[in-house]
């Protein structure tokens, strides 16, 4: 029997520019949204923060009220990997905040992430959220000579195992995803090695590229709201996210202010951003 793959959306040079405006206002919410993440405040006003930033640009979220999301972002506190809500839990020193969000302009979408460690980091955590966010810039890297998904996974795996000091686990239940006029869309993106190659990189394909990292075991478990993933032995997780253009002059990191300039030089990779 043979089984259909999901289909790949690929985009016009002008959707990508669309997909890139929405990359800048979310740019400049998480901005905000960093900066209002501080000790004593609650994540809910951290989430209030950001979308006040998309009500300011007309830009919609799309978290909010996908399969039921609360919020306008995610924002998961140390053991809590991915997909918490934000609420009335006060930051505390030392606190690793993850803050995941979203936003669409004219049907067209963009998702990133970024941690946050409040106040005295401990140097493990601060380790942590280093080697998981150079793991998302060795991937999107790997995407610009790549001829197959499978190879930003490999990227990324290939780091992280190398890196000296305590071994840092990459999560692999949850993934990064094709992105375009919705916000999870084919392919997978993995984040580790498997050895299958994964669909072919072809220009018009946008991903979001987005590792998960934890200090401790991979095993997770979801909460009883159905949506807070958290580690099972405690341990602390960091998360990086941006989403990423190919198109036929090369990649361009749709979601960083200078798409990518900075995040890329140290790989010898320039993006390449598509003239209106």
């Amino acid at each position: 029997m043979a089984f259909s793959q999901p289909k790949i959306e690929y985009k016009t040079n002008a959707q990508i520019l669309k997909m890139r405006e929405a990359g800048l206002v979310l740019a400049e919410a998480l901005d905000e949204a960093v900066a209002a993440a501080q000790i004593g405040v609650t994540t809910a006003h951290v989430d209030s923060v950001f979308a006040s930033v998309l009500e300011r640009h007309n830009a919609k979220s799309n978290f909010k009220g996908y399969h039921g999301f609360p919020a306008t972002i995610c924002a998961s506190v140390n053991e809590e990997v991915v997909h918490g809500f934000p609420s009335d839990y006060v930051l505390k020193d030392g606190d690793v905040l993850k803050i995941d969000g979203g936003a669409i302009i004219d049907g067209w979408h963009a998702d990133s992430a970024r941690t946050v460690i409040m106040g005295t980091a401990d140097p493990e955590d601060q380790r942590l959220s280093d080697i998981t966010q150079e793991a998302m810039w060795r991937g999107i890297a790997a995407l610009a000579e790549a001829r197959f998904v499978g190879q930003i996974g490999d990227a990324i795996d290939d780091f992280v195992s190398s890196v000296p000091g305590a071994p840092l686990g990459i999560l692999e239940d949850y993934v990064g995803h094709g992105i375009g006029s919705e916000m999870h869309q084919a392919p997978d993106v993995l984040n580790y090695r498997t050895g299958h190659r994964g669909a072919r990189v072809k220009p018009g394909m946008c991903l979001a590229i987005e590792p998960m990292l934890v200090r401790g075991d991979l095993e997770t478990k979801v909460l009883e709201d159905d949506w807070t993933v958290v580690t099972v032995d405690g341990a602390r997780a960091s998360q990086w996210e941006h989403s990423v253009a190919v198109h036929l002059g090369g990649i361009w990191v749709l979601t960083a202010h200078d798409g990518g300039v900075e995040g890329l030089a140290p790989f010898g990779v320039t993006p390449s951003p598509i003239q209106a």
